[in-house]
């Protein structure tokens, strides 16, 4: 009979290395190595748009949305990777940050980012300065 080894626990090769090693990734971690805040936001695609946009109101299924136009056309997910990096432009962040969690194929989607970007969002949807 063979001789079974006991499991290792050296992270990198671990069962659920993967998973420890992406909580702790700079775009999921805040100030002080702290896990920063998400987020989640109602968005309307605009595609086929002469110009990016980001900024105004729309009341849609998910609430009040931030309306990004992109010039993407809404073909094979085109559009929804240029609202992504069109939001992350527009709120300072790494396209990366930025993460679809509703309406991959819709014109209103839910984004999720990480970091506190609450007030930046609100200006931008509601016209404020």
């Amino acid at each position: 009979m063979a001789k079974r080894r006991a499991p290792s626990t050296d992270p990198a090769i671990a069962p659920g290395a993967a998973q420890t090693a992406r909580a702790g990734s700079p775009a999921s971690t805040g100030k002080g190595g702290r896990p920063a805040a998400e987020r989640s936001f109602a968005v309307r695609v605009r595609p086929g748009a002469g110009r990016t946009r980001v900024g105004g109101r729309y009341d849609g299924p998910h609430g009040p949305a931030l309306i990004v136009a992109v010039g993407a056309p809404a073909v094979d997910g085109k559009a929804t990777e240029a609202v992504r990096r069109a939001l992350a432009a527009a709120l300072g962040l790494r396209p990366g940050d930025v993460e679809l969690k509703i309406g991959a194929t819709s014109r209103d989607k839910v984004f999720t980012v990480a970091g506190d970007v609450g007030e930046r969002l609100a200006a931008l949807r509601d016209g404020t300065p």
